[in-house]
């Protein structure tokens, strides 16, 4: 199994041919055939059922998929780095984050440190809270953030942040007019929210739904996608506060609730690994952002994490 076999198989899985796969990585068709083949043989199953110069992946590609892409990133940032040591270039930020995070509090504390001189590459990427956590374990990345639980062996816990979280609705809509949603008025709505049961909906659960479940019409993997269906008028978001503060859309409303529902996110570099300069007032700049967009935000210690859970 080598590189061009992975390649190969990445470009297929994501473009759908074999022919356009060799076309966007400058190889001839055969040859992309002939990587695939090879891989397959090596494995001893089929990566792909062939219909003419189209392929539909097995479900053990599928399964397959996700480890290429892991180990590919890898050895670009590998591929990459050896070039910037020739070139004398500054180490690159390599930051991954939850959709939440990376688009609002990531991109703000990367401004407030740009006059201390940003490296020339900055790759910020989103994942799941899962997927920002394998990243940093394996090193592919040098700084995560991540909703809790974040208790992995292999992980510095810098600081825990915490903020309330909120309902987003429509603002022409009569609970908007209120300055605080009850809990009662919540049990007579349409609930969107999120479907983790291991993170914030499982806080959601017990705060809100002890003696009365609540009426969850619609859960989803990011707040972004609930704040968007209550847009709809498809019922009343119950999400965390990063999303819904630092992406304001016009024509919502967002309200604090009366009960409170803590939202945890952790900030994290690999195990032992020195931080450097530039990773430290990322770390900085990310807590000063997050002071600025959220209410009620609290700083607390990495030692506070299994209390808080």
């Amino acid at each position: 199994m080598d590189l061009n076999q992975l390649e190969a198989f990445s470009a297929v899985m994501t473009i759908g041919s074999v022919t356009g796969a060799g076309r966007s990585l400058g190889r001839s068709q055969p040859a992309i055939s002939k990587a695939i083949q090879d891989l397959e043989g090596e494995l001893g199953y089929a990566l792909f059922d062939r219909n003419g110069p189209r392929v539909t992946p097995t479900d053990k590609a599928f399964l397959l998929y996700e480890e290429v892409e892991r180990s590919l990133v890898g050895l670009r940032t590998i591929r990459e780095r050896a070039l910037e040591i020739g070139r004398e270039e500054q180490l690159p930020i390599h930051l991954v984050a939850t959709p939440a995070l990376a688009s609002t509090i990531a991109p703000a504390a990367l401004k407030l440190i740009e006059p201390l001189g940003l490296p020339e590459h900055i790759h910020l990427r989103s994942a799941s809270a899962e997927q920002v956590v394998h990243a940093v374990l394996h090193r592919t990345v040098s700084l995560g953030l991540t909703s809790l639980p974040v208790a992995h062996r292999g992980l510095d816990l810098h600081w825990i942040g915490q903020a309330p979280c909120v309902v987003v609705l429509r603002a022409d809509s009569e609970l908007a007019q209120a300055d605080v949603v009850t809990l009662d008025a919540l049990r007579d709505q349409r609930i969107i929210t999120m479907s983790n049961r291991y993170r914030l909906r499982q806080r959601i659960d017990m705060a809100l739904g002890q003696d009365k479940p609540l009426n969850v019409a619609i859960e989803t993997n990011t707040s972004f996608n609930a704040i968007m269906a209550a847009h709809a008028g498809l019922g009343v978001a119950l999400v965390e506060p990063i999303t819904a503060l630092g992406m304001p859309i016009e024509g919502l409303a967002v309200r604090p609730l009366a009960v409170n529902v803590p939202f945890y996110f952790g900030v994290v570099t690999p195990f032992g690994k020195p931080v450097d300069a530039v990773t430290q007032a990322l770390i900085a700049a990310i807590e000063t952002a997050a002071r600025t967009i959220l209410h009620g935000f609290v700083k607390r210690g990495a030692g506070d994490h299994d209390d808080l859970l």
